[in-house]
């Protein structure tokens, strides 16, 4: 009984960890896009969760552990998102995986990309290697896999590196720029529908680029 017990009690914490972490992230997320990094602080932070900042650092030392939480986790979203690109797949395939992974987390995570993007057009000074290591040699794989397709003749002969900048630049764009796209269409939030439309426009247009579709 008394381990039944320990063990109830460990879950219980766990969950309140969880959650407690949550809430710091989402406020975090906030604050970072509209302070920056600079101008965000853990008190700032705290007031925006309604929590004590000694709860905040409890679960994070630091400024720095928070935003260095936010980007992994930002990073394993769209990791985990998009998945893996196989050569039996084929390259229509591919594509219409990754715009459609893309498109959702842009529409369902938004600060997550824009606190990604300032960070890049900061210069990635928390994210120097992951970009010099991880992303390179992902980008360079995948790139591989669509010169395979590229060379027997599956696709049109684009540059491989080039089609996966066009897909996060046009994916990425309707969360980086939520709030000028909200404005020009006069609405005060993204509908549903929008992920739909927004992946079958951009997927038909990639696909008739790379001669996938009539």
């Amino acid at each position: 009984m008394i381990k039944v017990a320990a063990k109830e009690t460990t879950k219980k914490t766990g969950k309140i960890r969880e959650k407690s972490e949550y809430n710091i992230l989402q406020a975090a997320q906030a604050e970072f896009i509209i302070q920056g990094y600079k101008g965000a602080s853990v008190q700032s932070i705290a007031d925006r969760a309604q929590l004590p900042k000694a709860n905040v650092l409890y679960y994070f030392k630091n400024k720095e552990n928070i935003y260095h939480a936010i980007l992994q986790l930002t990073l394993d979203m769209w990791d985990q998102g998009i998945g893996d690109i196989k050569l039996e797949d084929g390259p229509q395939m591919a594509i219409e995986k990754i715009i459609a992974a893309k498109v959702k987390m842009s529409f369902k995570n938004p600060n997550a990309s824009k606190i990604y993007a300032l960070e890049i057009i900061q210069g990635a000074q928390h994210l120097k290697d992951f970009a010099r290591t991880y992303l390179r040699k992902w980008v360079r794989e995948k790139a591989k896999v669509f010169q395979h397709w590229i060379d027997n003749g599956e696709m049109a002969d684009v540059n491989p590196v080039n089609l996966i900048f066009l897909i996060w630049s046009s994916t990425q764009h309707y969360a980086d720029f939520e709030t000028q796209i909200l404005t020009i269409m006069n609405r005060a939030d993204y509908e549903e529908e929008d992920i739909e439309q927004v992946t079958e426009f951009l997927t038909d247009i990639i696909l008739r680029g790379c001669k996938l579709k009539q």
